[in-house]
């Protein structure tokens, strides 16, 4: 690439004008940040106070529906005394018609509850039938009330935390007091009604005592106790919950509720001196501050955009000398396109050689295939050995239909040897051979055929779970075959220490295949180096350590994973997943593009 020299008829910088540009924008930015600053400042304040007015207009219309409630059921007992169903009813002790007289009367008032109590403070009839019999004589409210001939008003703590708000009133007779009726007022409905994420509500009695709370967890606590147990651990919290980050200045909160700061609105309930407390969040008014604050912000952006729109205007006055060193760029391109050609042909040439490598590196591993093949080949000859024996034994004995049968076998070993050796062959090509559909479980079946002597004469216990139906993928059996035949003897060899040696062989069907085996022996040690050629935990002359290396290397080629690990409850696990079939028989070469490309 050549030098770039300086061009002599590139126009002047404008120094002087990039400042005056840089100083109107800090300019245009200082003024906005001062604007949303007061205006911040400004607005909080506004919306403050309108929260604060709504807030203290919603006291007013709690006050007014706790105490028109109240009102409303004060006059219930009254006009119940008097009822001559109920002076009747007590006077005969027949409550046959009194308990369904009660319940019209609940439906048409609106009461929680309708008790008539006999002198004695028996439940005799009830709105609800389930509180009949009870007796309740010890209760304030009966007492009082038999002492008294007025309505009186109780409030009574139950079990549960909440309070029972009654209205009671002596039934007389002939100036005498034959009962009492009890009024329930249903005060907790207002709990549900004003329980809203913002905002929390309680009543206070004249004692300071929480009767009425959105939290159930503030009843029968002052109002100090209830705000301490929910304020947050340190001041600096609560100043930065109560300005989320950038609230006004020089304001403090009313109190803290839940760890928030929240504004505080007290009024008078003109029932026995109780008091309804308001606790309102600042997020409304955070939200309105910042949609107003979010329409300056986005005013101010706009008016920054066009100051930049027009100064880029300025810009088009340089298009000529972009043009010029245009023409230099061109033919800049043009030699570098001409050194990416160059570049490519060289890639290609050097693909060729890596492809010549691989093969040469492929055919270097021929020596170690040449001892692979002598540890394959002991497999069938120690069990050629075995057959040989046992069709001897048969022969003396007379039983040459079963000799057969041994020497069928060996047959069928002879040939299987002579797979194996084939299998230098095809490893040295640069092709596959053709790859077809095969049932694995036939592959487990045909390994487990060959190594029967072996198990017959180590005493091995074999646990196999195959499924009902077709295993299908696309492989070479004879090579399938030969990695189940190699787990299967590194089984054998590790339960070798085993008391009651066992072996489990599970073949499940999914969206692979996976084909299970474990043992009960000592487990793996170094899980690293497992697959590595010649690695080996065998005594010398008992293995070379390269069967799991060419089992891992048959199933990879047959685009699936051999894994080990050591079980739970002891031994060794080998894994070998496999594709499931989904298309025709495919050579060994697609099968690696398929797996490269994967």
């Amino acid at each position: 690439m050549l030098p770039r020299t300086p061009n002599k008829d590139a126009p002047p910088r404008p120094i002087g004008a990039r400042w005056q540009v840089r100083l109107f924008a800090i300019m245009l930015i200082a003024l906005a940040v001062a604007i949303v600053w007061v205006s911040n400042l400004w607005l909080t304040d506004r919306f403050t106070e309108r929260t604060r007015s709504s807030a203290e207009l919603r006291v007013a219309l709690y006050s007014n529906a706790i105490n028109s409630e109240l009102q409303r059921n004060r006059v219930v007992p009254l006009l119940l005394s008097r009822d001559p169903v109920m002076v009747g009813a007590l006077n005969s002790n027949d409550f046959s018609a009194t308990s369904q007289r009660l319940i019209s009367f609940k439906e048409e008032i609106g009461a929680a509850e309708l008790r008539l109590l006999d002198e004695e403070g028996r439940t005799v009839a009830s709105s609800d039938r389930l509180q009949i019999g009870e007796v309740q004589r010890s209760e304030a409210f009966f007492i009082d009330a038999l002492r008294s001939t007025d309505t009186l008003f109780h409030i009574t703590e139950l079990e549960t935390g909440a309070f029972q708000f009654t209205y009671s009133r002596r039934i007389e007779s002939e100036r005498q007091g034959i009962g009492v009726i009890v009024v329930d007022v249903d005060l907790r409905q207002f709990e549900g009604r004003w329980r809203s994420p913002t905002d929390a509500v309680m009543i206070t009695d004249s004692e300071g005592r929480i009767v009425i709370a959105t939290d159930p967890r503030w009843r029968a606590q002052t109002v100090d106790a209830a705000l301490a147990a929910q304020s947050p651990a340190g001041a600096f919290q609560r100043a930065l919950d109560a300005t989320n980050g950038y609230f006004e200045l020089g304001r403090s909160p009313d109190a803290y509720l839940r760890g928030e700061a929240v504004m505080r609105v007290d009024g008078r309930i003109p029932f026995r001196g109780w008091r309804l407390i308001s606790f309102s969040t600042y997020a409304s008014v955070r939200e309105r501050v910042n949609g107003v604050l979010a329409l300056e912000i986005m005013g101010f952006a706009i008016l920054l955009a066009l100051t930049f729109y027009v100064l880029s205007r300025r810009a088009q006055s340089a298009a000529g000398f972009f043009r010029r060193e245009s023409e230099q760029l061109r033919e800049l391109n043009a030699r570098l396109s001409r050194e990416i050609a160059e570049r490519k042909k060289m890639q290609e040439t050097l693909a060729v050689a890596e492809q010549s490598l691989a093969q040469s590196q492929k055919l270097a591993a021929l020596g170690e295939m040449s001892a692979a093949v002598s540890h394959e080949l002991n497999q069938p000859l120690a069990a050629m050995k075995t057959y040989l024996a046992g069709a001897k034994l048969l022969l003396q004995r007379k039983r040459p239909e079963e000799a057969q049968s041994s020497f069928q076998r060996i047959d069928d070993l002879i040939e299987r040897m002579g797979a194996i050796t084939k299998q230098l062959k095809s490893y040295a090509r640069k092709g596959g051979d053709t790859l077809l559909e095969v049932d694995l479980r036939d592959a487990v079946s045909g390994s487990l055929s060959m190594m029967e002597p072996q198990l017959k004469r180590g005493d091995i216990k074999v646990v196999v779970t195959l499924p009902d139906h077709p295993v299908k993928v696309i492989a070479d059996r004879v090579r399938l075959e030969q990695v189940i035949i190699n787990l299967f003897r590194n089984a054998l060899d590790a339960t070798k220490s085993a008391e009651q040696p066992q072996i489990e062989i599970m073949l499940n069907a999914g969206e692979t295949a996976t084909l299970s085996l474990r043992d009960n022996g000592e487990g793996i040690d170094n899980l690293d180096d497992l697959f590595e050629p010649f690695y080996t935990t065998k005594e010398p002359g008992e293995g070379v350590g390269l069967g799991l290396a060419i089992s891992s290397s048959i199933v990879t080629e047959l685009g699936g994973t051999l894994t080990a690990r050591n079980g739970q409850s002891g031994g060794a696990v080998f894994e070998m997943q496999l594709p499931m079939h989904n298309s025709t028989p495919r050579s060994a070469k697609d099968a690696e593009a398929i797996k490269a490309a994967e």
